[in-house]
């Protein structure tokens, strides 16, 4: 599963699945587990701006930090993204 980066986030790595590309750019929240129970999914739009798809066991604050994060950082993490897949942001 590749991770946008090697160190965690308000406590959670974010990461896609190989098999997941076929969707828009999406970033999930995960524990060290890197499993989809409980994990968090963000679609991610072209202005960094992302949509909670799913919520996992991350709380409202956890949530607000990751999106923060994103909308910091969307750009950089779509160059990884873009590694595996030709599918864009979320909306396009």
């Amino acid at each position: 599963m590749p991770k946008y980066y090697e160190f965690k986030v308000v406590g959670y790595y974010l990461y896609f699945t190989s098999f997941c590309v076929i969707e828009c750019m999406h970033v999930h929240a995960s524990d060290s587990k890197l499993s989809e129970g409980g994990s968090a999914k963000f679609f991610v739009k072209e202005n960094g701006d992302t949509v909670v798809q799913k919520r996992g066991i991350l709380t409202d604050s956890e949530i607000s930090k990751i999106q923060a994060f994103i909308k910091t950082n969307y750009k950089e993490m779509y160059l990884k993204w873009a590694e595996y897949s030709q599918n864009g942001y979320y909306g396009k």
